[in-house]
């Protein structure tokens, strides 16, 4: 996806967030703390993790700012509710950073937490990036959960294999 304005990026994120939101809402509240392993992303830790990236990181970057990434811990929101709370409040505080980009502004290049020099629409790209790669993680910790989750666009693999009906 090419951006040169922001106000179809804005649409297409919210579209992703919307699908992130969904898988979340699947997360029993008791299992927020949740993973696989020990030392490993907790279901909470992979919802604060989208949070704050997106917002201390990837919209303090574009703003030519250094990241204020320093933490996806329980300390940030510890219960489910404040973890969903904690994701909206981001969002909007990001969205409201994000709107305010010129297309001059996208093309323009911001430095990632590495110091790399990348355009602005691009680190916008990985941002949505990150963030999907992180819900796959959460479908698979789901799925590890024998929690049933919704399909992404409609329907899932096996009704597409069965010719696209819903039984």
């Amino acid at each position: 996806m090419e951006i040169t304005t922001i106000n179809p990026f804005l649409k297409y994120f919210a579209n992703v967030r919307e699908r992130t939101m969904r898988v979340a809402g699947c997360i029993p509240p008791g299992k927020i703390d949740w993973t696989y392993a020990p030392g490993k992303f907790t279901c909470g830790d992979l919802l604060r993790h989208i949070a704050v990236t997106e917002r201390y990181m990837f919209a303090e970057n574009v703003q030519n700012h250094d990241s204020r990434y320093t933490s996806h811990g329980p300390e940030l929101a510890a219960d489910y509710d404040s973890v969903i709370e904690l994701m909206k409040r981001l969002h909007a505080e990001s969205l409201a950073i994000f709107a305010k980009l010129s297309d001059e502004d996208l093309k323009r290049k911001c430095k990632t937490p590495g110091g790399a020099p990348i355009q602005t629409a691009k680190w916008l790209r990985s941002m949505v990036e990150h963030e999907v790669h992180h819900r796959g993680q959460i479908y698979l910790y789901l799925g590890l959960l024998g929690v049933p989750t919704p399909p992404l666009y409609g329907l899932t693999s096996e009704q597409v294999r069965a010719g696209g009906h819903t039984e």
